[in-house]
């Protein structure tokens, strides 16, 4: 080659030089408007990364690659760079995503609220990465999800009360379900103790007595040992007139007037007959006198065939306990014994 070649292709060499360092440095320039703090420390960060020897990462400032753009392509990216990579206000424009992958280093800032531009919009690929704020419930620009007003909760249908039923007359010639036989015409039915109302506001009066006087014929069927609790002359509660009240049975005079007579009472809820059965009475007790031996009462002369505590007094009612020794046929009320007349 000769002298002249030489310069020519020196001249074309200094001229290509002299084109990449205008277009290099026009690319590096700054945007007209400047940096926030958070870009350049952006940059720094993008300088540091490329100096350590990532020479594939993407320079935030220049927009190019070092050594592989050509220079047309250097200058789109940094127009680029320029006009859509960077908001008005400063910001990096750049997300987190898209540092992280290009450059390779997974070192990635949270990315801020973005700012408004001159034209009061901000960057799309700002718009882009931050997520939507839902409104909340309290929020007047969205219409509320919960109703102005809960309807009442529909009430249940009240059960309609059953009526009650009055206890049916048990047919003619059967027990009722207490195992009482049917009740002569003209005497008291049974009433159920459960049901009766006792009003203590009317006092009205009976005439009550307590004998043993069938014993005093018949000593040697009572035990030797009981000798000494039968009175003299059998009578162990002289008959006389008490006060009840309204309601009361047999059962309850009885109960109330040995109490307060001192005088010993036994006796036993039998659910079978719905009634007290009276085990003993001033230390006699049933079988005392033989297996057929007890406690029976009459009212008004009739002993009726179910227990002292289903017989209703009323106004001057006769009642009379009497001890029996052969199941109620030596007082005149065997027809009663079989029916739990005690």
């Amino acid at each position: 080659m000769n002298t002249r070649n030489r310069w020519i292709v020196a001249a074309v060499i200094v001229l290509i030089l002299v084109v990449v360092f205008i277009w290099e440095g026009r690319g590096q320039s700054q945007p007209s408007e400047p940096l926030s703090e958070s870009a350049a420390i952006e940059n720094t960060q993008e300088t540091n990364s490329a100096d350590s020897g990532n020479r594939d990462s993407i320079s935030i400032a220049g927009g190019m690659t070092d050594g592989e753009l050509e220079p047309d392509a250097a200058e789109g990216s940094a127009a680029d760079a320029a006009g859509t990579g960077l908001d008005a206000a400063g910001n990096s424009g750049v997300d987190a995503d898209e540092h992280e992958g290009e450059s390779g280093a997974g070192e990635a800032t949270a990315p801020e609220t973005p700012a408004a531009d001159e034209s009061g919009s901000t960057a799309s690929s700002d718009l882009e990465t931050q997520p939507t704020t839902p409104e909340t419930p309290g929020n007047s620009a969205a219409p509320s999800e919960q109703p102005a007003t809960t309807p009442p909760k529909a009430s249940a249908p009240e059960t309609a009360k059953p009526p009650v039923k009055t206890p049916e007359a048990p047919a003619a010639g059967s027990k009722d379900k207490y195992q009482t036989d049917p009740v002569p015409e003209g005497k008291a039915p049974p009433v159920e103790w459960q049901e009766a109302e006792v009003d203590k506001n009317k006092a009205l009066t009976a005439t009550l007595s307590v004998s043993a006087t069938t014993l005093l014929d018949k000593l040697d069927r009572l035990d030797p040992n009981k000798l000494e609790v039968l009175p003299q002359d059998g009578i162990i509660f002289k008959s006389q007139k008490v006060t009840f009240y309204e309601g009361e049975s047999v059962f309850d005079v009885l109960l109330r007037e040995m109490k307060k007579h001192k005088i010993h009472m036994e006796f036993v809820m039998t659910p079978l007959y719905n009634s007290n059965y009276i085990e003993g009475i001033n230390n006699l007790y049933e079988f005392d006198a033989g297996e057929l031996s007890g406690w029976m009462y009459k009212v008004n002369g009739w002993f009726p065939n179910y227990g002292s505590s289903r017989y209703a007094l009323e106004d001057g009612d006769v009642v009379e306990w009497v001890y029996t020794t052969d199941l109620g046929r030596d007082v005149g009320g065997d027809g009663a014994a079989g029916g739990n007349g005690g």
